[in-house]
């Protein structure tokens, strides 16, 4: 079975015409419409998927091919150079427990640069630490108030309780995240962490001149074509570019990288590690749609919701599916599914209905059967567990009280989750 592609003509009709639409918000499960759930395990051209082998040779590449060609966008295949520089370490961080590291990144291609900072956190009493990999909302210096941290001077969302004006970070700024970043649990639980400003990499905003998609234009090109790459797979590609630094440094375990990600950045983490599978484990949190929950449901965020707000997080030929969900062929349990057999953790939160929780849920479960295929447990349940009660086996999932966050209870599951599960 092949999908054609919208023409680039429709495309831009398309993203005209629902511009200025206002688009249902729905959070009545009641007006959630009957839909199918589209078969990890059957191919596009009717092939019943009964083994491993199947999987990973047939059903895998053309799953992975649908979301690149008609949802994130394909990565670039090729850069020209990739180099890092370490620009600042220290060994007394976080109450004498860790040592700190900030990398300078540099991708180049077609005589252009990009170069991005990742900030690392290790263990000082645990050599080859397996490590969290995330990207960061406002700059690597809101997630602690270590002084050391390097201030980011990409372009930076404006915040109103961060002070922020002028699109420019501010001392004052500097770790204003902590909530969100445990950092010395997450040492005492003998892993480390590192982060990179997903700014640096292509600020967060309806525009692919100042960011990674400006070294591979073409001449006179300005902006992606339609099924090429839109935002979150630009921060997925940094992610796995950092991941090739790790591999350079003894003192990180790669090999038990845990790419993590919040709301969109959970979207990231999900695309980054179906489209590389060198991480050893994904965990997505709140990442709602065009994350873990499922599309077909329309509740919450919507795809013409989510397009319309935020064109350039992905490729515009996924806008053929703005109040079109029913002729998708695929839903994101199937993007899960391309992380299998490595560990997978999806978490909601019970306030957070935008990123529909069920959704969520049943995402994991679906996508399970593929883990079954490999003699693994996944979530073989399609009731949601109770608030605070986590499901913890190779996929796990929990939903916490409380509203779109990352929090302790989060954290602390994670930890506990990874130490059990990525080996």
């Amino acid at each position: 079975m092949k999908f054609a592609f919208l023409t680039i003509s429709l495309i831009f009709s398309l993203q005209t015409s629902f511009a200025q639409k206002e688009f249902e918000r729905n959070y009545d499960e009641s007006k959630v419409p009957n839909f199918d759930i589209p078969d990890p395990l059957t191919s596009f051209d009717g092939q019943i998927i009964k083994t491993a082998e199947d999987w990973s040779q047939k059903r895998r590449p053309e799953l992975l091919s649908f979301f690149e060609e008609n949802v994130y966008g394909k990565m670039p295949s090729t850069i020209d150079d990739l180099s890092f520089k370490i620009v600042e370490e220290g060994d007394n961080a976080i109450n004498n427990k860790a040592t700190r590291k900030q990398v300078k990144i540099t991708i180049r291609k077609n005589n252009q640069s990009l170069s991005y900072t990742v900030l690392i956190y290790l263990p000082k009493d645990k050599s080859n630490a397996p490590i969290f990999l995330s990207t960061n909302f406002r700059g690597n210096h809101t997630i602690n108030a270590d002084p050391n941290i390097i201030l980011t001077d990409a372009w930076v969302p404006n915040t109103k309780e961060l002070g922020i004006t002028d699109h420019k970070a501010k001392e004052s700024s500097r770790g204003t995240r902590t909530n969100r970043w445990p950092v010395e649990k997450i040492i005492d639980g003998g892993f480390g962490l590192a982060t990179v400003y997903y700014g640096e990499v292509d600020p967060d905003k309806d525009d692919f001149s100042d960011g990674l998609h400006a070294l591979f234009y073409a001449e006179d090109q300005q902006n992606p074509k339609p099924n090429e790459w839109g935002s979150i797979t630009a921060w997925a590609f940094a992610l796995s570019k950092t991941l090739d630094y790790f591999e350079t440094d003894p003192a990180i375990n790669a090999n038990k990288t845990i790419v993590f990600g919040h709301s969109r950045l959970g979207k990231t983490s999900l695309w980054a590690g179906a489209t590389d599978e060198r991480f050893a484990g994904v965990i997505s949190n709140d990442s709602g749609c065009g994350g873990a929950a499922l599309s077909k449901r329309k509740f919450g965020e919507t795809i013409a919701i989510i397009s319309n707000s935020f064109p350039h997080w992905f490729s515009d030929s996924f806008n053929q599916y703005i109040e079109n969900e029913s002729a998708l062929p695929v839903d994101q349990h199937q993007l899960l599914a391309l992380i299998a057999p490595r560990p997978l953790y999806v978490a909601s939160a019970q306030e957070d209905e935008w990123a529909d929780p069920k959704g969520e849920f049943l995402s994991a479960h679906y996508a399970s059967t593929v883990y079954n295929l490999y003699g693994i447990d996944g979530i073989n349940t399609n009731k949601m567990p109770k608030v605070n009660q986590p499901i913890q086996n190779t996929v796990a999932y929990h939903i916490r009280t409380g509203k779109h966050d990352v929090t302790d209870f989060d954290w602390e599951n994670y930890i506990k989750w990874a130490k059990k599960y990525i080996k």
